[in-house]
């Protein structure tokens, strides 16, 4: 009696593929009804087995007593059946596990090759074995070279590197997409793109890391600065192919390197011009063309505008180099711990908003978003909102230009982003034009308030303003030595005696409340000590003497990792109006965060469902598993309770 065919497909790929850690993934296949095409069966017992496009056979892929499989084999079989029915190769020109050879000794057996016209000369070969993207990209370019072919393909299923071989021993270039059957690969470099070619769920950090990898490392340039040219240019061109017949883009990769980088220097001189104080005008690319040519055939395929900034933001926290990130202290803070804090302090369409350390920009860029979906109406209302409400400051050059980048792909084509140190306003003296057009920006916000006391007095020393909410991660590392900074401010003083240093944290707390009116609020990332340990007392009655204390969010211990696992806590305040009476008691919200939505290692952590499949939110994105939602939510509960006005 034959073995019964149990078609348990899903659940025998969700087990293959549930664990996070895995190599192999299924991005590349999206489109594709999994279900539909792949046919796993139970041929054995507790053995389940595929059916193999090119043969017609079955090949094993899981074990249900060891709870072992291989990922490697439906990868092959997806891409079996994509090089069918997406690229349109007929079968009778793939083959699989195809011996490679130097000389008369077989050296290894290729995946997948799929061969020309004549079916004998071998033109794309595909790996889906090696993990490791270094390995598997030496091995791919030895495949080449000892075939002959002029294309080959690096996949793991969620990460796709397409070599091209322009001619013998050769490998510096690359393509965006594999050519389909019925074009070559001139034609396919000659074709038009449009903005619909381009694809929002590319991972712009995956394409750094590969192109790095494949020429940028070794290229003699700084690469944060190379790179955020491209993405400048990229950014113009996407909004300017709004306006050009057909929607095309000029951001791609011609047959031509010299035109290549013809065309993509162009783009990054006009945005210079529409976006001015991120590059000089005599700046350029300094890629070679050829260099640059390998770059953009992996950047073309990325659709900047509309993406996930979740994934932006890695892409730049990536980028940024360390003596901007952890030596200074300064971590780009998780979209999800800026979420909470945005939705627990509700701006309001009408309030002005300030970031004094705004890094890569992502509190300003969360209420832009929250404002727009919860306040906001019509299109003009949205697109006027934050070029007159959000603020930033931030004293990196990188952060700096970071985050004036991401409120470009997040829709304001122009915002109130300063390079400055919040912490020293004499710095902000002189004739500097950038530093002339800060001041008169922020001054605007000292004026809000006609009949605020100060108000002359702050036009010289830059020290009270009249911002209504104020959010903040301040860099923890580093101490303050400058007497002439620390004679600025309260902390810089113990018992009316100058201190020799103090940390740069605790002078952005007090620095923080300056920068809001009477009765604005506040949230700051801070590390746990301040609120706990007994030598930080004297920072908690500060605080209790200018401000409400409307809650305590202890965060999670991995949400900061991989670069610390210093414990943070968020602290939220609301400053005491001018004549308010100061109640003795009143309570205060507190919470711990028990699921931080990272492990150990400082990788984001995903929600499952019962069969330990990945849950995805309306847009398609894997959610994060992670509780500040909970705690937002019980604190708008406790707020209205509370009877907070805002």
């Amino acid at each position: 009696m034959p073995t019964k065919k149990l078609n348990k497909t899903k659940e025998i790929i969700d087990r293959i593929f549930k664990d996070s850690e895995t190599v192999y993934g299924l991005k590349e296949f999206e489109n594709i009804d999994l279900e539909d095409v792949l046919k796993i069966t139970e041929e054995e017992k507790n053995r389940f087995y595929i059916k193999d496009f090119k043969s017609g056979g079955k090949k094993f892929v899981y074990d249900e007593t060891k709870q072992s499989g291989k990922p490697e084999e439906i990868i092959r079989q997806l891409w079996l059946y994509k090089l069918n029915k997406f690229y349109k190769y007929p079968f009778d020109r793939i083959d699989i596990e195809k011996s490679i050879h130097f000389g008369s000794k077989e050296f290894a057996r290729a995946d997948i090759v799929v061969y020309k016209n004549d079916k004998t000369t071998p033109y794309i070969v595909i790996e889906v074995k090696k993990p490791n993207f270094e390995k598997g990209i030496d091995q791919l370019k030895s495949y080449l070279n000892a075939e002959g072919c002029e294309i080959g393909v690096w996949s793991n299923g969620s990460i796709k590197t397409i070599l091209y071989r322009n001619y013998p021993n050769n490998f510096e270039d690359t393509l965006s997409e594999i050519p389909p059957a019925d074009k070559t690969i001139d034609d396919f470099l000659s074709e038009k793109r449009t903005l619909s070619d381009l694809d929002p769920k590319t991972n712009l950090k995956e394409i750094i890391q590969i192109a790095e990898e494949l020429i940028l490392a070794g290229a003699g340039v700084d690469v944060f600065t190379e790179v955020f040219k491209l993405i400048y240019a990229k950014l113009f061109d996407e909004i300017e192919a709004q306006k050009r017949e057909e929607k095309e883009i000029l951001f791609r990769k011609y047959k031509d390197p010299s035109k290549t980088y013809s065309s993509i220097n162009t783009l990054f001189h006009l945005a210079i011009k529409k976006w001015p104080g991120t590059f000089f005008e005599q700046d350029n690319i300094r890629l070679s063309p050829e260099h640059l040519a390998i770059v953009i055939g992996e950047m073309e395929k990325a659709k900047l505008f509309g993406s996930d900034l979740m994934v932006i933001d890695e892409a730049f926290e990536y980028l940024i180099p360390e003596v901007a990130k952890g030596k200074k202290g300064q971590y780009f803070t998780p979209r999800h711990v800026i979420n909470m804090t945005v939705k627990m302090l509700n701006p309001k369409s009408d309030e002005y908003i300030i970031d004094p350390a705004c890094g890569s920009g992502g509190f300003l860029i969360a209420c832009m978003n929250w404002v727009k979906e919860n306040y906001l109406k019509s299109e003009y209302e949205k697109q006027e909102y934050a070029k007159e409400y959000l603020y930033g400051i931030d004293f990196a050059d990188e952060t700096a230009k970071v985050s004036r980048a991401l409120m470009l792909i997040a829709g304001d084509g122009r915002s109130h982003l300063f390079k400055l140190n919040s912490l020293d306003p004499r710095e902000w003296q002189g004739e500097d034009p950038d530093k002339l057009h800060a001041r008169s920006e922020l001054l605007t916000r000292l004026e809000k308030f006609k009949d605020y006391t100060q108000e002359q007095e702050n036009k010289n020393t830059f020290k009270n303003f009249t911002f209504d909410v104020l959010l903040t991660n301040p860099p923890f590392a580093g101490e303050i030595k400058d007497p002439g900074l620390l004679r600025q401010y309260e902390f810089g003083r113990k018992k009316g005696k100058l201190v020799n240093k103090m940390e740069r944290h605790i002078l952005f707390i007090e620095r923080d409340l300056e920068f809001l009116r009477p009765g604005g609020r506040m949230a700051i990332v801070l590390p746990q000590g301040v609120l706990n340990n007994t030598n930080m007392e004297y920072v908690r009655n500060y605080l209790l003497d200018k401000a409400r204390i409307l809650g305590v969010i202890g965060l999670h211990g991995n949400t900061f990792k991989p670069h610390t696992g210093t414990k943070t806590s968020v602290l939220f305040l609301q400053k005491w109006d001018e004549n308010e009476e100061i109640p003795k008691d009143y309570p205060i919200f507190m919470a711990v965060s028990k699921k931080g939505g990272k492990d150990n290692s400082g990788n984001y952590v995903y929600k499952k469902d019962e069969k330990s499949g990945y849950v995805h939110d309306t847009k398609g994105r894997k959610v994060l598993d992670h509780d500040l939602d909970e705690i937002a939510e019980a604190f708008i509960k406790f707020a209205k309770n509370q009877k907070f006005n805002f």
